[in-house]
C-alpha cells in the first residue's frame, strides 16, 4: 500500500489530479458561453442549459458502466483511453454544424468523460493507505475545481477572440497533450484484485450500495448539493449578462475564478476532518453554502463574487468528504460504489435546471436563492444523520 507523501504517493496523486483537471476543463468550458449560445441559436435559458445537462446526464450514465467494468478489467486503461477520447470530442465540437449536432457531440463527450471520475477514487482506495486516502482525495477534488475554473476561463477568453468554436479547439488540444502526460505518469496498480465481470453480480453490488443507508445518505448529499451549486453558476451568467452588469463572455468566464474557494475547501477537507469529523465537516460545508447563497442576493458585483467564492468553499468541503466517505464505508466493489456516488452527483447536476427554472422565471435570482435553500435544508438534515451515525459507531475509523 502507498504511504502518504511518499514518492509513489506524489506521482500517483499528481497523475490523477492532472486527469481530473483535464476532465473538468472539457465538461465546463461551454458554461460561460451559454448567454451567447442562447442568442446565436434562438433558444430559451432552459434550452441552452441542455449543453451542460446532456453532458452531465450521459456522464452519470457512463459511471454505471465504467465503475463495475473497472472492478473486472482494472482501472488504468479505462482512465487513459477515455481521457484521450474526450479531447478528440472537444476538437469535433468545434465543427458542429448545428445546435442539435452540438448537443449530440456533448452527449458522447459526457459519456467518455465519465471514465476517469468513475474509477479514480476507487483506484486510490485500492492503492493508498487510509491516512493517504483522505489527503489524496482532497487534492484530487481540488483539481476538479481548478479544471472547472480553467475550462470556463479558457472557454470565455478564447471565445472573446475567436468565437465559441475556437474555445473547443483550444480545450481539445490541451487535453490531448495532457492525456499523454497522464498516460506516462500514472503507475500501474499493485493492490487491485480483478473480479470476473458478471452482470448479475454488478447489479447486486449496485443494489447492495443503494440499500446501505450510510452510502445512500452520502449519495443524496452529494447529488443534491451539486444540483444547486453547479446550476447556480448557469443562472448567475444570465443575471450578469444583463443590465446593470452586462458582462461579456470573457468576463463571465472570470466569474468562475471563484471556484478557487472550492480548491481551498477541498484541500483543507482532510485536515478539518481529522480535527473534527467528516460528517461534522459536511454539515459545516452545507451551512457555508447556504450563507454564500444569501450574500449573492446583494447587488454590488464584489459581493456577488464573494458569495460565489464562499459557496465554492462550502460545496467542495462537503463534496470532498462525502466522496471519501463512500470509499471508506463501501462493503466491497469500491469501483461501483464510487461510481454510484458520481451517478447521483451528475444526475443532480442535469436536473438542476428543471428545479431552478420556474423559480428563475417567477422571481429572478431571489427565486434561485429560495429554491437553493429549500434543497440545502434537506442535505443539512442528511449530514446531521451521518453525524449521529458516527457518534453511534465510534469504532469505524475515519
Amino acid at each position: 500500500m502507498i504511504e502518504a507523501h511518499s514518492r509513489a504517493w506524489w506521482r500517483a496523486t499528481l497523475a490523477l489530479c492532472l486527469g481530473s483537471f483535464l476532465v473538468f476543463i472539457n465538461l465546463y468550458a461551454p458554461q460561460p458561453l451559454l448567454p451567447e449560445l442562447r442568442q446565436v441559436y434562438g433558444v430559451s435559458t432552459l434550452g441552452v442549459s441542455l449543453v451542460m445537462s446532456v453532458a452531465t446526464l450521459s456522464l452519470a450514465f457512463s459511471l454505471l458502466i465504467f465503475g463495475p467494468l473497472s472492478d473486472a478489467i482494472g482501472r488504468e486503461g479505462i482512465m487513459r483511453l477515455t481521457l484521450l477520447l474526450a479531447g478528440l470530442c472537444s476538437l469535433a465540437l468545434a465543427f458542429a454544424p448545428s445546435f442539435e449536432a452540438l448537443l449530440m457531440l456533448r452527449l458522447v463527450q459526457g459519456f467518455v468523460l465519465g471514465g476517469l471520475p468513475a474509477v479514480a477514487i476507487a483506484w486510490m482506495a485500492d492503492e493508498f493507505e487510509r491516512p493517504a486516502l483522505l489527503s489524496a482525495v482532497g487534492l484530487y477534488i481540488g483539481a476538479n475545481s481548478l479544471g472547472g475554473i480553467s475550462g470556463r476561463v479558457i472557454g470565455g477568453s478564447v471565445a472573446e477572440i475567436g468565437g465559441p468554436m475556437a474555445g473547443f479547439l483550444t480545450v481539445g488540444g490541451l487535453t490531448l497533450v495532457g492525456g499523454v502526460v497522464f498516460w506516462r505518469l500514472l503507475p500501474m496498480s499493485q493492490a487491485f484484485v480483478p473480479r470476473r465481470f458478471e452482470l448479475n453480480r454488478a447489479l447486486d453490488d449496485l443494489r447492495g450500495h443503494l440499500h446501505n443507508p450510510v452510502l445512500l445518505a452520502a449519495y443524496l448529499l452529494g447529488g443534491i448539493n451539486f444540483l444547486i451549486f453547479i446550476n447556480q453558476y448557469s443562472y448567475i451568467t444570465f443575471r450578469l449578462a444583463e443590465a446593470p452588469y452586462a458582462l461579456a463572455a470573457s468576463g463571465l468566464g472570470l466569474i468562475f475564478l471563484t471556484y478557487l474557494g472550492g480548491t481551498l475547501g477541498s484541500m483543507l477537507s482532510g485536515r478539518l476532518a481529522k480535527r473534527w469529523s467528516p460528517s461534522l465537516c459536511m454539515m459545516l460545508g452545507v451551512v457555508i453554502l447556504m450563507l454564500g447563497t444569501w450574500i449573492t442576493l446583494f447587488q454590488p458585483l464584489p459581493l456577488i463574487i464573494l458569495g460565489l467564492t464562499i459557496n465554492a468553499f462550502g460545496f467542495f468541503l462537503a463534496h470532498s468528504l462525502a466522496s471519501s466517505w463512500v470509499g471508506r464505508h463501501a462493503q466491497g466493489a469500491r469501483g461501483s460504489a464510487s461510481a454510484l456516488y458520481l451517478v447521483f452527483y451528475y444526475v443532480g447536476a442535469s436536473l438542476g435546471g428543471f428545479w431552478l427554472e420556474p423559480f428563475w422565471r417567477h422571481a429572478g435570482w431571489s427565486g434561485v436563492a429560495t429554491a437553493s435553500w429549500l434543497l440545502l435544508a434537506v442535505t443539512l438534515v442528511i449530514a446531521v444523520g451521518l453525524w449521529r451515525f458516527e457518534r453511534r459507531v465510534p469504532a469505524v475509523k475515519q
